[in-house]
Order: C-alpha cells, then sequence, then structure tokens
C-alpha cells in the first residue's frame, strides 16, 4: 500500500464531505493537494497542505479551513492525532496498530513489497548507452548505461511495460574508419610492421584480435581482393567483435539490454526505410525545400548554403530546421533518427526515454520536436543527459587505459572495484549533477561509503537471523509466524523504522514518474541508517537487542522488523543492479 496515496483519498474525501464552494463558481478542484512525510518527523507521519492550497478558491482562512478539515479526519479510526501547524498544515499522527498492520503487509509481500501497477501497462522504450562499436566501452558510458538500466527496472516494477534498447551506430564515417584499423592491424597480424597508428584511425590494442580473427578466417586472401570488397568484410567482422565485447563489457556491469538496433538497417535497401520516413513528415506538412541561413559560430558538417529538403522543427518546438536530405541527395545524419523514431512508434510506444551524455544537449529539442511531427503529439518524449564522471585514486586523477590507448575503459573500472559499488555510487547523485568517483572511497569500509554502508545493513540483518537459529533452536522464523507477533511493537524506534519501510512504495512509484533512479539509492541509506541506529541501541541496552533470548515473542516481534527491512533493502539494492550480500567479505 502507497499510504500517502491512501490517505490523499481519504483527505480528498473529508473536504468533498464539507460542501465547500469555489467563489468563483467552479468546481472544486483538488489537483494541488498533497500528502507528505512532515519535514519534522515530530509533527507526526503525515503532513497535508489541502487548507493552504484551497482557501483562497473557497474565500476562507487557512487555519479556518484545516480546522473544518481536521475535525472530520478525527473520525478515521487509524488517526491518533491531528494538528494545525503555522499557517495552516495539517498534521497527522497514525496509531501504533496501524504501522503493525503496515508492517504485516511488507511481510506478506515479500520481495514484491513496493511492486506498483500506477504505471498501468503504459509502454515505454528507454534507450541507453548506444555508443559506436568502434571500441571497449569506456567509463564515459558508465554512468549512463546505469541510469537506463536502474530507470528501466524502477518503472517496470512500478507496472510500466519497458524495453530496453541499444541503438547500434553501425553505419557512418566512423564505420569506414573502424574498418580501416582493422584491415591494418589485420596486415599486422599478417607479419607487417605497421609503425605507429597512423592519426585519424583507431589506436587501440582491442583491435589486434580482430585482424587475427581476419587471418583466421582468410589467410592472406583480404590482400588480393578489391578495397572496397575487403573493407566492408573487415567492418562486418569489426562491428560484430566490437558488440560481442560491448556486451560482455555490459554485462559485468549487470547491464542487459532487450533490444539492439541496427542503424545499417535502416539503410538497407537504398534507405527505404528513411525514405518512408521523409515521406510521412512531408505528407503532415512538416518537410520543405529551402536553405538555412548560416549558424553562428562553428559550422556543423551538415550544414550547406544550398536549397536542402528540411524538417519544419521550429514549428513544433525546435530552435532551427533541421536537414533530412543534402542537395546532393544524401542523407543526414538526423534523417536516421526520424526512421528509428517513426519505428518506435509504429512498434506501439507511448513514451520515449533518451539517457544521452550531457555533449547531447543539442539533441533535446530536436528529438522532443520530432516525436510531436510524428505523433501529433502522443509522443512523451523525455531526454536525459548524464553529466561527466571523474576518476580519483585516492584524490589523484586517473590516468587513461593502455588497453583502449585514450581512455579508461568501464571494464577497467569494474575489474577494480566490483559492479555494485559502481552501480551504487553513479546513482548516488542526480544524473544532471557532476560526479567524482575515487577508488580508495568506494571500496572504504565505513558509514562514509553508501554503498558499503548499504549492503552492511543487508548482512547485519541476516546475521541477526544466523544467530536467532543458534539461540532459538527449533524455533518457526517463518513469516506467518512472524507477522503474528508484530503486534507487540510498540517502541517509538521502532515504529520510526517501520514508517520508513512505509515509504517504499511512494519512492518507487515517484522515481518512475519522476525519471528519477537516484531516489532509491538515496532512499536505501536512509533505511540503512536507521537500521544500524536500532542495531547500536542493543551495545547499551540489552533489553533493546533484536534477540531476547528470556522473551521470544518479543524476539519474534523484532524479527518481523527485521525481515521487512532486509525485504527493502534486498528489493531496492536489486532495483540498482546490485546484491544484497549475507555477509561482508
Amino acid at each position: 500500500m502507497n499510504i500517502f496515496a491512501d490517505f490523499h483519498d481519504r483527505i480528498s474525501k473529508a473536504i468533498l464531505s464539507l460542501g465547500l464552494t469555489p467563489v468563483d463558481g467552479s468546481d472544486l478542484s483538488l489537483a494541488r493537494v498533497t500528502v507528505e512525510p512532515p519535514r519534522d518527523a515530530t509533527h507526526g507521519d503525515l503532513a497535508t497542505n489541502a487548507a493552504m492550497v484551497l482557501s483562497k478558491a473557497v474565500g476562507e482562512n487557512p487555519r479556518v479551513l484545516a480546522q473544518k478539515i481536521a475535525d472530520r479526519l478525527k473520525d478515521e479510526p487509524d488517526v491518533a492525532r491531528v494538528d494545525i501547524a503555522g499557517p495552516g498544515f495539517i498534521n497527522l499522527a497514525l496509531s501504533d496498530a496501524f504501522w503493525q498492520a503496515r508492517l504485516r503487509e511488507m511481510l506478506a509481500a515479500g520481495l514484491d513489497y513496493g511492486r506498483s501497477t500506477v504505471g498501468a501497462g503504459h509502454r515505454v522504450n528507454v534507450e541507453f548507452v548506444s555508443a559506436n562499436p568502434t571500441g571497449p566501452m569506456h567509463v564515459g558510458h558508465c554512468r549512463g548505461a546505469v541510469v537506463g538500466d536502474t530507470l528501466a527496472n524502477i518503472m517496470a516494477f512500478a507496472g510500466y511495460d519497458v524495453v530496453k534498447e541499444y541503438y547500434i551506430n553501425d553505419a557512418g564515417s566512423q564505420i569506414d574508419v573502424l574498418g580501416r584499423s582493422a584491415l591494418l592491424r589485420y596486415r599486422e597480424a599478417l607479419g607487417e610492421n605497421i609503425g605507429d597508428i597512423p592519426a585519424g584511425l583507431y589506436p587501440g590494442d582491442y583491435l589486434k584480435p580482430v585482424g587475427q580473427a581476419l587471418l583466421d578466417e582468410y589467410g592472406s586472401g583480404l590482400l588480393g581482393m578489391a578495397e572496397v570488397k575487403a573493407l566492408d568484410i573487415a567492418k562486418d567482422k569489426a562491428i560484430a567483435m566490437m558488440m560481442e565485447m560491448i556486451r560482455e563489457d555490459l554485462a559485468a556491469l549487470n547491464v542487459h539490454h532487450d533490444v539492439f538496433f541496427s542503424e545499417r538497417s535502416l539503410h538497407e535497401g537504398n534507405g527505404g526505410r528513411i525514405r518512408s520516413a521523409i515521406t510521412d513528415l512531408t505528407l503532415s506538412g512538416h518537410v520543405y525545400k529551402g536553405k538555412l541561413p548560416p549558424p553562428k559560430g562553428q559550422k556543423p558538417e551538415d550544414w550547406e548554403d544550398r536549397e536542402q529538403t528540411l524538417f519544419r522543427s521550429t514549428e513544433v518546438g525546435d530552435d532551427i530546421d533541421r536537414p533530412l536530405v543534402k542537395s546532393d541527395g544524401a542523407f543526414t545524419y538526423f534523417a536516421a533518427d526520424v526512421a528509428y523514431m517513426k519505428d518506435k512508434y509504429e512498434r506501439g510506444f507511448e513514451e520515449l526515454i533518451f539517457v544521452l551524455g550531457a555533449d547531447h544537449g543539442g539533441y533535446v529539442k530536436r528529438l522532443e520536436a520530432l516525436g510531436k511531427a510524428l505523433s501529433g503529439g502522443a509522443l512523451e518524449i523525455e531526454v536525459l543527459l548524464c553529466q561527466l564522471v571523474r576518476l580519483y585514486r585516492d584524490g589523484e586523477p586517473v590516468k587513461m587505459s593502455k588497453r583502449s590507448g585514450e581512455f579508461v575503459t568501464l571494464r577497467d573500472v569494474v575489474d577494480e572495484v566490483g559492479r555494485d559499488p559502481i552501480r551504487f555510487m553513479m546513482l548516488y547523485r542526480k544524473n544532471d549533477a557532476p560526479l567524482d568517483f575515487d577508488f580508495a572511497k568506494v571500496t572504504e569500509q565505513s558509514k562514509d561509503n553508501p554503498v558499503f554502508y548499504v549492503q552492511y545493513a543487508s548482512a547485519r540483518c541476516h546475521s541477526v537471523f544466523r544467530q536467532a537459529a543458534e539461540q532459538f533452536s527449533g524455533a518457526s522464523f517463518d513469516r506467518a509466524s512472524l507477522s503474528g507477533a508484530v503486534g507487540g511493537l510498540t517502541d517509538e524506534a521502532e515504529i520510526a523504522m517501520v514508517r520508513k519501510l512505509a515509504e517504499y512504495p511512494r519512492i518507487v512509484e515517484s522515481a518512475a514518474a519522476a525519471h528519477e533512479p537516484h531516489r532509491i539509492a538515496f532512499y536505501l541509506y536512509e533505511v540503512a541508517s536507521a537500521l544500524h541506529a536500532l542495531w547500536n541501541r542493543g551495545t547499551d541496552n540489552p533489553d533493546l537487542r533484536f534477540l531476547k533470548v528470556n522473551d521470544p515473542e518479543s524476539t519474534k516481534a523484532r524479527l518481523g522488523l527485521v525481515r521487512a527491512v532486509l525485504d527493502v533493502l534486498t528489493s531496492g539494492l536489486g532495483l540498482l543492479g546490485a546484491d544484497a550480500p549475507e555477509e561482508m567479505r
């Protein structure tokens, strides 16, 4: 249960029962009424702004209106206390019995606690990473990979129908460069001294296996082929091997896509799918022949001072109109984007989410405009930009990778610190904020290392159950028996822990709706902190420990709470793509 949504309904009914009428004669709108945790926990369990946002519309003093609403809410069986604060906020304190009932629900749901239907099967495509298949994944791709994968996990958990997609940029000039670089490594594999890698080609050692694979398959045969044919063979082999490496690198980070879509497929048949997409835009009045004014500053490579086929994107929210077909008849890069988005729309997606690097900020308006033009405004378009990740080791910048020749690879980072610290820390800042990643700090075993602190809480929960099995030999600690005992939980700190766990469904739904996966990471840290605080109380006062040998019922009640904490930690870490360990090693 999302208790905030539940009490929003209850408060709404209480308001409507007052028969309030707006002074302008319109219908009473409750759209701005919110129910949230109060900023100060001593004020209660829930807070609503209802009287504050409705008072002007109905012509009443906020505190007077708040008192009327409060009088109705006092009759709610789960409400222990109603207070009015400040200019008209309403704070609710709920009964222990209400929280005990919520804990029983958590124990019954297990790892499904927090799962929601709020997404209502809304079809969402989350495209992320989509790196050129010209080399290994570098650390710059890491953050977008984690953000996109985690967001998709959260949205699926919240009831959306989600597809994770990777767009393979396997067409264009960079692929020709890749093929030439592979042929150079092929000649090297044949025994030729190739010297320094020429400027403009990819220098990394990762292409040496491609050259060897070409040698194993074709011997010296490529040397006698026509250059175009040999280049096509080299490109196909290099793309296949680069994509295999990329999939392996992503799998090491626990990132898995449902769909890998090839850009080359759009260009097949003389670009038939691209032509079809442009035709659709033309028929809907979004394409014209014309010339663009010269851009200010640096000219983009697809700008021409000639008449071209242009997308009238300024009429659907873009800054400038976008070229689709150059004066020589060649498609622009954006033309393939048009066909690709049309393909997604025809696959039935209602919302498209693009997770891009911060250097792609110029794509935001053009993608939004394209979505409006292709769908008549039916498509929801969201572009999430991920800021840079700066790598440090003990405060010193990390140097480039020898394997890549020019950057730090994603696999280098995974191999050194493990996937869980990477995934958690990539989400411990909002995606549009720069992130400093220090190898030493993310492996430090302290409260200052969030991923350790959260996983340590999981390990502590497991240790409690191991100790319980030892101290209460033969006792049953299954969910049903624990649920039957939680009525004994009345300690304020323990009830506060239940309140924190009860926020989880709301956190999941809000993270999914706002496309902000970092909310889960922040929340898990709060849960872990509360669990550690409960644990530490027993250090000074044995009566407050989770296990009381002379009090089995109290022990079962507290074990019920620990089980619910463990479920939420396991579920939340799973959404982040990380493990909830039984022990810390």
